[in-house]
């Protein structure tokens, strides 16, 4: 089964029924959301089986796919569980060839890449960042064992975590292309057999988890991304780390408060309404482990901040959405009483020591000078202030950390890629990092080439799997609003955590590549939206196989666009008909 669909109780249409047996004709209003496909919510009825709503068992393959194979019905259960995770293990290892093949090339300093390699280097080996000669980038790449690190400390504006992550290629592979770009590669690869088993959790079908990390692994934006030192494929990473844990946190709550229902005779769990809202959910580990994973996350840029405030308010919800299924009169309430204090402490401040603690580089290092970048302002500028009782690593970093704000919000300077996020979903802008024109005969163009060929690396999304995407999203926000379905609004919540707060920085110089940090999510809509091509439970054959059709037909066509714009993701040479042909819009040249 691939269904997406939740089953619900009774016709979305069907009159209320009042207490002494009448029908109630609902409100205009709603007659006409249900108009649009508005479904009312289920009630707990005591006669239901409360466990199966709060804890959804997975999807089984058919009864005739085991045969197919000729697997004894005994083994059935066995070999599930084995492609449970076979199925993830193998798509990981599909994405990490792509991501892996040929990572050294181009043998060059692309893009940001002379900021965030050396900084790792830098930070790798000494704890903090170094300020580097403006023309070293050649002499690394012509003998990097004989260039020096600098004794100055460099100003930088976003935290370390990052850094240390590349850094640690580098200090395995050195300070070369292929060591810089090798923990991102790591984290690429390991995101998509994260993404499958997400997808699995969420839809409770290993078939369709593995479709949304196939689709992570044939993104473009994300395959570039993994294959450059950059900052923002970290950060995705470590959202997706977060957003995996609370998923799993989900199932063990609402596993613990199904546990804690009443049995009836015939074995059914049901509902009840004083230990639905009273009941203490305990110890919550996986939730601790989303705060820690959120606070590398802003460790890694600020963003991660405010992904954990989205974060926040979804799991606080999910929790009340648990209450309210286990028969609490007022889930709210007992949400409120019961679940937020836990769910901030066990987040906020997590995240928060994380983040602080991801700096102990910077904060132990030298204070006379010649340490990091301002750490020794607290010493020489801040010794008769109002919080000269606070350490003062901890008000020289507050005082860095207000610079660099400073420096977010104003800058405003033109960038001859910078785009608006309301182009991001449509690729109205990519960024290109790196573009050579080799001439007839040298470094891959063909000798027989009239004129020059061109040698790219684009950042650009998978263009039919994002144009999907903005479709796929229509459906999640239908099915979230009109179906309040869960799923839907968890998706939905990701990408808004990762798009919208660009919208409020209209003035700021900002990049197509941010959107790396909701690719992810925009996978899983485009899965769920698969899933209901290839239609609910219980349809006819033909209504499957015309489904299967369609959905066959997508997957296929955005697998071949990502073969397509292969040469430009990985800065192949080409013809330059052939680079001109992939060219689809003016705004990507």
């Amino acid at each position: 089964m691939t269904s997406t669909a939740t089953p619900s109780p009774s016709p979305a249409g069907a009159p209320a029924a009042s207490p002494a047996g009448r029908e109630v004709e609902p409100p205009t209003w709603l007659r006409r959301l249900r108009g649009f496909g508005y479904a009312p919510a289920a009630a707990a009825s005591p006669r239901a089986d409360v466990r199966t709503r709060l804890v959804p068992p997975y999807a089984k393959p058919s009864r005739q796919l085991w045969l197919t194979f000729g697997l004894p019905p005994e083994t059935w259960g066995i070999w599930q569980r084995i492609f449970s995770w076979a199925g993830p293990l193998l798509v990981a290892l599909v994405a990490g060839v792509l991501r892996f093949v040929h990572l050294g090339s181009p043998k060059a300093v692309i893009f940001d890449e002379t900021y965030y390699a050396k900084d790792a280097w830098a930070t790798v080996r000494q704890g903090y960042e170094a300020s580097w000669p403006k023309d070293v980038d050649k002499s690394i790449l012509a003998n990097p064992d004989g260039v020096a690190l600098p004794l100055d400390p460099g100003y930088v504006v976003h935290p370390p975590v990052g850094k240390w992550v590349i850094g640690l290629g580098e200090w395995m592979f050195g300070f070369t292309p292929f060591g810089w770009r090798f923990m991102t590669a790591v984290l690429g690869t390991l995101s998509v057999l994260m993404l499958c088993r997400i997808g699995r959790r969420l839809f409770r079908s290993t078939f369709l988890g593995c479709l949304a990390g196939a689709l992570l692994a044939v993104d473009g934006l994300h395959l570039v991304m993994s294959r450059t030192a950059l900052l923002d494929l970290v950060l995705m990473f470590f959202v997706l780390a977060a957003f995996g844990a609370l998923l799993i946190d989900r199932d063990r709550a609402r596993a613990r408060l199904a546990d804690a229902l009443p049995v009836d005779e015939e074995g059914r769990t049901r509902p009840d309404t004083k230990i639905a809202e009273s009941l203490r959910l305990g110890w919550r580990p996986y939730r601790i482990l989303a705060g820690v994973c959120l606070g590398l996350a802003a460790g890694t840029k600020w963003n991660g901040f405010v992904v954990l405030a989205f974060f926040g308010v979804l799991t606080v919800l999910w929790d009340a959405a648990a209450r309210r299924t286990a028969g609490a009169g007022a889930p709210y309430a007992a949400m409120l009483r019961r679940d937020a204090l836990p769910a901030f402490v066990s987040t906020v401040p997590v995240a928060i020591v994380t983040y602080v603690a991801s700096w102990s580089g910077w904060i132990f290092s030298p204070d006379n000078g010649k340490g990091g970048y301002l750490r020794d302002w607290a010493a020489k500028n801040d010794q008769n202030s109002a919080l000269s009782f606070l350490p003062e690593w901890l008000r020289s970093l507050w005082h860095y950390e207000t610079e660099v704000y400073k420096f977010h919000v104003g800058l405003t300077s033109g960038h001859t890629y910078e785009s608006n996020p309301w182009s991001w979903l449509v690729l109205g802008r990519p960024v290109s990092y790196f573009y050579e024109s080799p001439e007839p005969g040298t470094d891959g163009c063909p000798a027989t080439e009239a004129g020059k060929c061109a040698r790219e690396v684009l950042a650009l999304g998978t263009p039919l799997l994002w144009w999907a995407g903005c479709f796929a999203l229509l459906y999640v926000l239908w099915r979230w609003f009109f179906r309040r379905d869960w799923r839907a609004g968890a998706i939905a919540c990701a990408v808004a955590a990762g798009l919208l707060p660009w919208f409020n920085y209209q003035e700021r110089t900002i990049f197509y590549f941010y959107a790396v940090v909701f690719v992810p999510y925009l996978c899983l809509a485009v899965a769920m939206m698969i899933g209901a091509l290839l239609g609910p439970a219980g349809s006819s054959e033909r209504r499957r196989a015309l489904g299967a059709i369609g959905a066959g037909a997508l997957v296929l066509l955005i697998v071949w666009n990502f073969i397509y714009f292969w040469p430009i993701y990985t800065g192949q040479t080409l013809p330059m008909d052939s680079w001109r042909g992939r060219m689809w819009l003016d705004t990507w040249v």
